[in-house]
């Protein structure tokens, strides 16, 4: 195929990404990102054995192991007994998952793309798409671009282009959400840890290794889960009742939980569930949050995120031809996304809900499961974002 002219509106993880393996594929990219300044925001993350996988073929995985934090297993417990506890090494190899603080991601792909052929157009709001012929201008407050052979929407959960290209998806907000705080912790276990009490309260404490300040030393994320309909009204209590609370329920983050002394310092996340009923029209195609948010259950946003970039600039090598590259990628990643779309909302309930019923099954059956070795493995593989299907996974490569 020859050299096309790519636009790509977004420059979080899955536009990143994209963009640097396309344009490395001699293609003539151009990145469209509504903030003028763009910086290491957010709070932590989990890389995947999956999305480790996609940095290592950008030639990106050596700052980010660096300044990542090891987890070795996912361990849940209710406040009286282990929900379950996963090791990534039960699946063989050498795998292992990265706590990391969403910023280090940024600055490292941020990084590759100001070193490469990418056009970067930063301040640039694309309010919609004008087809023109088989080919697409990008419209913006300052006039628009193009035209553009494709156009790759990676703009998010909250979308602008999605309902104009995709008008029959859907987007429905989760009622539940959480708090995140990021702060100075050291000596952690190389875990995710939660604990959960019935449905309504999650408290987790992950390591994120150095932030995009390394001179804090390691840092440590606290998360907190609530609905949405009880932010307000949490946040008018006061903060030492529920700091109190939050160090009964994760004793080992009570030197982080000290560190807070406002409201202000809890940053609320809300999350979305997104269905569309394919990926990619003529010349354009979707992809991370904007054409499949998730809940935050399984942990997989930037890990599928990666995988849409990589299976993409895979597609595009592959095919004769646009449309046929295209195709080619909606059916390589219909199999993955929808069973990590169905198994998040499958198991949300279960640990966000009003269900006090669901809480009881989750804790009666997830012990037992968790320990035979069938469902062990898989549960694991979906953790490591190595499922491919209810019955089927891949090995890394």
């Amino acid at each position: 195929m020859k050299p096309l002219d790519v636009a790509v509106v977004g420059g979080g993880t899955a536009g990143a990404a994209s963009a640097i393996f396309l344009s490395r594929a001699g293609h003539r990219v151009t990145l469209h990102e509504r903030v003028a300044e763009p910086g290491p925001l957010g709070a932590g993350i989990v890389l995947q054995p999956s999305g480790l996988e996609v940095l290592r073929a950008l030639g990106l995985d050596a700052p980010i192991l660096a300044a990542g934090a090891r987890l070795d297993r996912l361990r849940c417990r209710t406040r009286r007994r282990g929900l379950f506890e996963l090791h990534y090494d039960r699946v063989g190899g050498d795998l292992f998952g990265l706590g990391l603080h969403r910023g280090v991601l940024f600055q490292t792909l941020h990084g590759a793309l100001q070193a490469s052929d990418v056009d970067l157009q930063l301040g640039r709001d694309v309010l919609r798409l004008e087809a023109d012929g088989d080919r697409h201008h990008v419209r913006h407050p300052r006039g628009r671009s193009g035209p553009y052979d494709l156009v790759v929407v990676a703009d998010g959960a909250r979308s602008v282009l999605r309902e104009q290209v995709f008008p029959h998806s859907t987007t429905r907000s989760y009622p539940w959400g959480a708090l995140w705080f990021v702060g100075p912790l050291g000596d952690l276990p190389p875990e995710l840890y939660q604990v959960v009490d019935g449905t309504r309260e999650m408290v987790g404490l992950l390591p994120t290794g150095l932030g995009p300040e390394p001179s804090r030393g390691p840092l440590a994320s606290l998360f907190y889960s609530v609905a949405l309909r009880d932010v307000a009204a949490l946040r008018a209590t006061p903060l030492a009742a529920w700091k109190a609370h939050v160090c009964q329920r994760l004793p080992a983050a009570a030197r982080l939980v000290e560190q807070l002394v406002s409201w202000d310092q809890l940053l609320f996340a809300a999350y979305h569930d997104v269905v569309m009923p394919r990926w990619h029209d003529r010349g354009v195609v979707l992809l991370g949050d904007a054409a499949h948010a998730t809940s935050p259950q399984l942990g997989q946003g930037c890990n599928l995120a990666l995988g849409d970039a990589a299976a993409l600039a895979t597609a595009l090598e592959r095919a004769s031809c646009l449309p046929t590259a295209l195709a080619s990628y909606s059916r390589e990643r219909r199999a993955v996304l929808a069973f990590y779309q169905r198994a998040s909302r499958w198991l949300t309930p279960l640990f966000h809900s009003d269900d006090s019923v669901l809480g009881a099954l989750r804790d009666a059956t997830f012990p037992i499961f968790s320990r035979l070795p069938f469902f062990e493995r898989r549960m694991i593989e979906t953790m490591a974002g190595l499922s491919t299907g209810w019955l089927s996974s891949r090995a890394t490569g």
